[in-house]
């Protein structure tokens, strides 16, 4: 069963029905009850970091997500929003993130239209479970004015061009997360979800 974090501020619909377009089994997460029977969770997002972050603590989903994701070591896939508020601090408002993974998010340079909206190759840098069903480059449907920059090369999966070339798929243990909507970048979106729901979460 996978967990669809939905916590007001995110477009945990729009994920749902693609998961179910796939027959994949997976509910809505709203509340922490929520979390304690599903093997995979997903934490979708559309907006700021902060909304996000303020909507999570007062769903009071923060803790027990950490504690089933980082302690458990559940399956855990972050989209858009839900990649970039994995590191520790944000320019977007100058908020601190859930500090899983090292480094930071910025903004792209006022030289490019911002924000980005469209589709964009994504070239990955090593394999991985959940990309290895995917042509290199894919392309893949995003909306996002940040970039999320890891500190170590080595939780890069996945990168895209944008005026600057930025980490597009950030991937670590039971960790995945992708700048782009997979729920809304087609064939190659819905492989990546399958993929998703059969991992288990081990590092490859």
């Amino acid at each position: 069963m996978i967990g669809v974090i939905d916590y007001r501020a995110g477009n945990a619909p729009s994920v749902m029905y693609a998961l179910h377009r796939l027959g994949l089994d997976a509910r809505l997460v709203a509340e922490p009850a929520g979390l304690v029977d599903v093997d995979h969770v997903i934490l979708p997002g559309v907006g700021a970091a902060r909304a996000t972050l303020v909507s999570l603590s007062d769903s009071e989903l923060l803790e027990p997500l950490q504690a089933r994701v980082i302690a458990d070591g559940m399956p855990f896939l972050g989209i858009c929003i839900g990649m970039q508020v994995l590191f520790e601090r944000s320019e977007e408002g100058s908020v601190d993130g859930l500090g899983w993974l090292d480094g930071e998010v910025r903004r792209f340079p006022d030289s490019n239209r911002v924000p980005q909206i469209g589709w964009n190759a994504v070239r990955f840098t090593r394999t991985h479970p959940v990309t290895a069903d995917l042509p290199d480059p894919t392309h893949c449907y995003f909306v996002n004015s940040y970039y999320s920059v890891p500190a170590s090369p080595e939780d890069v999966l996945g990168v895209t061009d944008y005026g600057v070339e930025f980490c597009s798929v950030v991937a670590r243990d039971n960790l995945i997360a992708t700048q782009f909507h997979a729920e809304k970048s087609g064939e190659l979106g819905l492989r990546l979800l399958r993929a998703f729901a059969a991992w288990d979460g081990a590092a490859c």
